[in-house]
């Protein structure tokens, strides 16, 4: 039986173990789930722990090892980007992926950061929930995304990653380089992204917003970039290029004026919408912003993720 300070030794980790949890597993339910196992088991554990460690070490060792474990039994979770290059024609029909695929989600930012975090600390926290990042991670074998995160991301010294793992500093230290150069082969070139806690970032997602449910193709074309990528799940089919993009957009999603409905939030550290096409739950699109420009857009088309999102 777990003593009575269980809930007040542990309950101020649960956001941060979440957002790690997330991390090492790219899908907001799964990491809910081990999170939820984490706690149950610290709980049973509680009244044995020895103090050798931080309450807040201990919690990040299960949850860790509970992040690998699961990754043992479930495919990379990738983006349309990840499974072959973009189609070069925009009238094509999206293509829907094989059966099979294990979709990237999206992660509200209230979720794991809540509203009274540290601004500095909250800057850092969404860094590095970027999608990109997350997508990224998703090509590192489990014990490598591990490493990774606990040192570069958290911050934790090699020799208690070590403990963590129950492996030596050495084998840290190597396995860290190896998922550093594997990171820097998969991610795209650092880009100046602007927060979306900017006035130039929300008036680009007020406007995107505006442009979608005006069904103003023209408008979008001024808001991308040059070189913009669009993707959307569940489908394979994805595009890169704002001569592309657009004519897509057009033709195979704006439909009329007043067929969608967008409503402002930030996933992952960035400028998003929560969507309903018609009136009924599409999903969410997450936009990602390099200057005056939307440079990449990715929409999940998930109703599921509406309610998790926040209802109208």
């Amino acid at each position: 039986m777990a003593p009575d300070n269980f809930v007040s030794d542990t309950e101020p980790y649960r956001r941060e173990l979440l957002a790690h949890c997330y991390r090492m597993l790219g899908s907001i339910d799964d990491a809910e789930d081990v999170v939820q196992e984490t706690y149950l088991r610290a709980w049973r554990a509680y009244g044995a722990f020895e103090g050798r460690s931080s309450v807040r070490t201990w919690l990040y060792q299960i949850a860790t090892n509970a992040c690998l474990t699961s990754l043992r039994h479930h495919s990379r979770r990738v983006l349309p980007s990840g499974l072959g290059g973009p189609e070069p024609d925009p009238a094509t029909e999206p293509v829907p992926a094989p059966p099979g695929v294990s979709w990237l989600q999206p992660v509200p930012d209230a979720a794991l950061t809540g509203d009274a975090a540290d601004p500095a600390s909250l800057a850092v926290a969404r860094e590095g929930l970027r999608l990109a990042l997350i997508a990224s991670l998703q090509y590192l074998p489990g014990p490598q995304r591990a490493v990774l995160l606990l040192r570069d991301v958290l911050a934790f010294p090699a020799a208690e990653v070590a403990t963590l793992l129950g492996t030596t500093t050495a084998s840290v230290k190597s396995t860290l380089q190896r998922a550093r150069a594997r990171l820097r082969e998969v991610s795209p070139s650092p880009e100046d992204i602007t927060a979306p806690t900017e006035p130039a970032a929300r008036s680009l997602l007020d406007q995107y917003i505006a442009a979608f449910q005006n069904s103003d193709a023209a408008s979008l074309e001024r808001l991308l970039s040059r070189d913009a990528t669009l993707e959307a799940t569940p489908f394979r089919t994805w595009f890169a290029g704002r001569s592309t993009c657009v004519p897509f957009l057009r033709q195979w999603v704006l439909g009329e004026p007043g067929d969608w409905r967008m409503l402002p939030t930030t996933a992952n550290g960035q400028p998003a919408a929560v969507g309903y096409r018609r009136g009924r739950p599409y999903g969410v699109v997450v936009l990602t912003v390099t200057g005056d420009r939307i440079t990449h857009v990715v929409s999940f088309q998930e109703p599921s993720l509406v309610e998790r999102f926040g209802p109208a």
